[in-house]
């Protein structure tokens, strides 16, 4: 129990990561208190309901673009979760200020709060996306990923410390296209944008044993990516729709045949722990003699990416995540 009588802060708290984040937390934990920190206050009175009201909960109302809310939010917190964001490519295209506004000043305020308040550690949730980013969102998750990693250089060697996440998509999270082909399989055909492409993807519970890893594990500047299964999209489609129509619509602005979790760039200071990959910062003095062996273990030009991984899900293993026999 790594956070047992932690106080912890999970920004954008009452998404579909927030709560099954909190729900382990509160069963296998036992941290003195998790803050939910969320604009949305049905969300919060429905996650306040489906929790019972444990006494350990605190509901806040705010937003990551609002600095001072964030400081009075982290006062006392041991660590934070960084997860609010605005996640949808389209609307992010459409609104490319607005993302630029929560998803890059947002974790500036985060990182300037959690410094300001003397936070321990601090997690930040990106995305295959900001590898290669061809569309606003995944640039703007670069730039959260870079200003987290440098965010250390901020705090100093004996501060706070800020590391990183990143994953694929999530099974059957709202907004994703599991959910898309569920509502549209009735009609008896499901929009394909390219028979060839790949993704990557985590269950929710996957995603929580992650963070919970870069909390014990990090040292400050690592990014850390799991070892998950890829599928390719037709074959996801058959799964959920057996008997459905494919219809090949055409690829969509923003979208790639393949997403990468580490680049080949990434791959030289990247090291295999194993069920995860770490990449680790190359300009810190504080990792020196730190116990941790360099880099190795990556063939040079190693790309991780969803169309050369060696584990793939199959139907039968989609429909068990999905709780269908």
């Amino acid at each position: 129990m790594i956070l047992k009588g932690k106080v912890v802060l999970i920004t954008g708290g009452t998404g579909s990561l927030g709560r099954k984040l909190t729900e382990v937390l509160l069963r296998d934990h036992d941290p003195h208190s998790v803050r939910v920190f969320s604009r949305d206050e049905l969300k919060q009175s429905q996650m306040r309901e489906e929790f019972k009201d444990d006494q350990r909960l605190r509901f806040l109302i705010g937003d990551v673009r609002d600095a001072g809310r964030l400081a009075r939010a982290m006062d006392r917190v041991n660590v934070v979760i960084h997860a609010a964001a605005l996640k949808q490519i389209v609307a992010a295209e459409y609104n490319p200020i607005e993302a630029v506004r929560t998803n890059i000043m947002g974790a500036v305020n985060v990182i300037d709060a959690a410094i300001d308040r003397g936070v321990e550690k601090v997690v930040g949730v990106s995305t295959d996306k900001a590898v290669y980013p061809i569309n606003l969102y995944g640039a703007t998750k670069l730039c959260a990923e870079k200003l987290f990693v440098h965010g250390n250089a901020y705090s100093g060697a004996h501060g706070t410390r800020f590391s990183c996440v990143r994953y694929g998509n999530v099974v059957g999270s709202r907004g994703s296209i599991v959910p898309l082909f569920e509502r549209l399989k009735a009609s008896g055909e499901l929009p394909i944008t390219d028979a060839r492409m790949t993704r990557f993807w985590i269950t929710l519970e996957q995603a929580v044993d992650l963070i919970l890893t870069c909390v014990r594990e990090m040292k400050g500047g690592e990014i850390f990516i799991p070892k998950i299964p890829s599928m390719k999209v037709t074959e996801l489609a058959k799964a959920l729709a057996p008997d459905a129509k494919l219809k090949i619509v055409g690829i969509r602005p923003g979208e790639k045949l393949k997403e990468y979790l580490i680049s080949s760039e990434e791959s030289r200071y990247t090291r295999d722990c194993g069920t995860y990959f770490a990449v680790e910062p190359t300009n810190y003095p504080f990792w020196a003699g730190n116990g941790k062996p360099a880099a190795e273990g990556l063939v040079d030009g190693f790309e991780y990416n969803s169309e050369n991984n060696d584990q793939w899900l199959s139907a039968e293993e989609l429909r068990d995540v999905l709780g269908r026999s």
